[in-house]
């Protein structure tokens, strides 16, 4: 308790984290990528999942025709940050058709259905800048063009580092999300579900133990 209150109070000293208030995946993204709340930038309908390990493809393209001629059924295009995107949720051996290849992200842990939802979103969080605590019904991904991640579940914060960086985390949990580090986080995520199931639940049943806030206070210092 003593470790948590010390982090708290030298983030006061520094900056206070803010939260972004929206839930991500009922507010759709538009042109402006400023600061704020993550938002929904895709939903896509997947009747089936490759036998085996499934993976999160993330790949690059000039032009949405060229990514569109790319992609497989569970594929789906999209813009965001000054770039043409396929993302792609099939075995960790698919590869897209030309395009660059930037991260495949997985492998993801997810229950069987009769029918799964795919959910893309995009935030950017100014360093200190939360998320809402929330639970998923599917494993949700994360992938960072720019930025540090924190991922704090109950008892356990995981965090990830520098341009690429990617975090993963399964069914069930509830979850704070926090950019840390000294460089606004610009980032992607995927949140594969059961389609009869809601993507986001938010909850107030769980507190952090500020573990994420400590990293965050820590990385003001240096």
């Amino acid at each position: 308790m003593r470790g948590v209150l010390v982090a708290l109070a030298a983030i006061s000293a520094f900056a206070v984290p803010s939260v972004a208030g929206a839930q991500a995946t009922t507010r759709p993204c538009g042109a402006a990528e400023e600061p704020g709340p993550a938002c929904l930038l895709a939903r896509q309908v997947i009747t089936s999942l490759p036998a085996g390990d499934v993976y999160w493809h993330l790949d690059r393209f000039s032009s949405r025709t060229a990514a569109s001629a790319a992609g497989i059924r569970s594929s789906v295009v999209v813009e965001a940050f000054g770039s043409t995107w396929l993302f792609t949720v099939a075995s960790k051996g698919w590869r897209a058709r030309k395009g660059k290849h930037v991260a495949d992200v997985g492998p993801l842990q997810v229950a069987p259905a009769s029918t799964y939802t795919a959910e893309y979103l995009r935030s950017v969080f100014l360093p200190g800048t939360t998320a809402p605590l929330h639970t998923h019904s599917g494993p949700e991904a994360f992938f960072a063009l720019t930025g540090d991640t924190c991922l704090e579940s109950p008892n356990r914060a995981r965090v990830a580092r520098g341009r690429g960086n990617s975090l993963m985390i399964e069914a069930g949990p509830p979850m704070l999300l926090m950019a840390i580090g000294k460089v606004s986080r610009r980032g992607f995520a995927l949140i594969l579900h059961d389609a009869n199931q809601p993507a986001t639940t938010m909850t107030k049943a769980w507190q952090p133990q500020g573990l994420c806030a400590a990293r965050f206070a820590a990385d003001q210092t240096q």
